[in-house]
């Protein structure tokens, strides 16, 4: 309310983001994107890590198909998070930057072949979602 020169007048809250960013955060764009794709090599394999911010480490969740020629296919469901008070007050997100719930799929290509049944994946606890996959015809030192 303002009650100024004794005129009351209601003003209507607005829900309005102010996100300032510094250093390194300054570079990226607010909130954590999903998909974001890194990929190495070796002599004998590729690694990709993809980012997944807001998905459970309960790798059952997420399909991760390879096929031979390097393509790969990662399908997941982004869930639906209702956040609690201390209060038992549930909030529902009137600014959202974040990746919205849903279904999600994210396709990218390896620069060469692998031998899809050869693959280690790892769901690291900060939201990536990292995989080893050895390249087609190499051959695997043994000790």
């Amino acid at each position: 309310m303002n009650t100024e020169n004794n005129q009351t007048t209601t003003t209507h809250s607005k829900v309005i983001s102010h996100v300032f960013f510094t250093g390194t955060a300054k570079q990226g764009s607010a909130g954590p994107p999903i998909g974001l794709v890194d990929i190495g090599v070796s002599e004998v394999a590729y690694i990709f890590r993809v980012s997944l911010p807001g998905i459970e480490k309960n790798q059952d969740k997420i399909k991760c198909e390879i096929q031979r020629e390097g393509r790969v296919c990662i399908q997941g469901v982004i869930p639906e998070i209702a956040i609690p008070s201390d209060t038992g007050c549930l909030y529902r997100m009137q600014v959202q930057q974040l990746c919205p719930p849903g279904p999600f799929s994210i396709t990218f290509n390896l620069p060469g072949q692998v031998d899809p049944r050869l693959f280690s994946p790892h769901f690291r606890p900060d939201g990536i979602f990292e995989v080893v996959v050895v390249k087609l015809g190499v051959r695997i030192p043994t000790s």
